[in-house]
């Protein structure tokens, strides 16, 4: 049996018409930047995560980093992430002159650990980004709480968890600022890049449809320095036609996710959900210490397997420059070496999850 790791064909065949009819009403319209569906998809997710303003914009990291330049993040600042992540939530820090600071992750989760957070508090620090990973919100309660006390700023990195629960509200809605990524292979993506920040804050969100437009207030009248960060017309139609279907796609992947758990928890480590929370499985990863032989196993006989993420980013050279060691966050460093992702998605059938369990259990009875 041949799977696919995330099956976006079968998702496009079921929806293909709204797809299609929205990407042809762009075209029709001829409005591909900042058009009318970019206004609505704003819209429709603001009211969905529950916060006043939605911003599209041109991807997850640009989403990041206009939160970063909106809050005026400059050299000899620090800002407080996990090392357990995408480069691209240190990356716009880095870029913008100030200083990443990392903190170790919970074993359970792999989101930030809360409890060592206020260690790496200094007179530098201006902010916090807990990234919730694999589509499960970090412990943003405390998060927040630890920022209100120190007077820092919070900002969700939930480029994989947009439609995930916690406490009973969702994810992006949560700290000051919510972002997201709607990367193809995202719970909800588009057909390219593009990106979404919320917030509750008008001060803010002028801001950042200011920056994501050249720092421009009116046409050719620049208040600040910004990018092009722009999302593009053509994908907020693709968006607007999956998010009808969002919901029964997160109810498919929690069922699926459960499948998976249920069949594999005595073989390996499978994935942890706080009982406060729902998540939506942007990758559903399981830990061995027979990681690359799994994972080679696993290939050979047809089954795709990805690693989120092979090395944590204070060991990548890019952040040689940061001075942190082999040592230092020994969380991180362990769970980098065990992680391994196996196909999911809303569109897996039971018989894919059931060969991909069979070969799991398959490799671990064989010693």
């Amino acid at each position: 049996m041949k799977i696919n790791f995330i099956d976006l064909k079968r998702q496009y065949v079921k929806y293909k018409a709204e797809i299609d009819l929205g990407i042809a009403e762009v075209l029709d319209s001829t409005q591909f930047i900042m058009g009318a569906k970019v206004d609505e998809l704003e819209r429709v997710l603001c009211n969905y995560v529950g916060v006043r303003y939605g911003i599209g914009v041109s991807s997850g990291t640009d989403a990041i980093l206009l939160a970063l330049m909106a809050y005026g993040i400059k050299g000899g600042d620090e800002v407080i992430l996990p090392p357990f992540t995408f480069i691209a939530t240190a990356e716009v820090i880095s870029l913008l002159g100030a200083r990443p600071v990392f903190v170790d992750i919970d074993e359970k989760t792999y989101n930030i650990n809360p409890s060592m957070i206020e260690e790496k508090i200094t007179n530098h620090t201006k902010g916090i980004i807990p990234v919730s990973l694999y589509g499960q919100v970090a412990d943003m309660d405390t998060i927040n709480s630890i920022a209100e006390k120190h007077g820092l700023f919070v900002i969700e990195d939930a480029c994989q968890s947009f439609g995930a629960m916690y406490k009973g509200k969702k994810s992006c809605g949560l700290p000051d600022i919510g972002v997201t990524s709607f990367f193809p292979s995202k719970p909800l993506g588009c057909y390219g890049d593009g990106g979404m920040v919320f917030t509750d804050d008008e001060d803010i969100a002028k801001r950042i449809k200011s920056l994501r437009v050249h720092g421009q207030e009116k046409r050719y009248q620049h208040k600040y320095i910004g990018i092009n960060g722009r999302l593009d017309t053509i994908q907020a139609a693709v968006l607007l036609a999956k998010f009808h279907y969002l919901g029964e796609e997160i109810k498919l992947r929690e069922t699926k996710g459960t499948y998976f758990t249920e069949r594999l928890k005595d073989v390996v480590t499978t994935p942890f959900i706080e009982k406060h929370n729902t998540t939506v499985y942007a990758q559903y990863s399981i830990r061995t210490g027979k990681r690359d032989a799994l994972s080679k196993y696993l290939n050979d006989n047809g089954v795709p397997t990805a690693i989120h993420y092979p090395v944590p980013l204070h060991q990548q050279e890019a952040f040689s420059y940061l001075g942190y060691k082999e040592g230092d966050f020994p969380v991180s460093e362990i769970v980098s070496k065990e992680i391994l992702s196996l196909p999911m998605s809303p569109f897996i059938l039971q018989d894919e999850q059931d060969y991909v369990i069979e070969k799991v259990r398959g490799f671990f009875a064989k010693g």
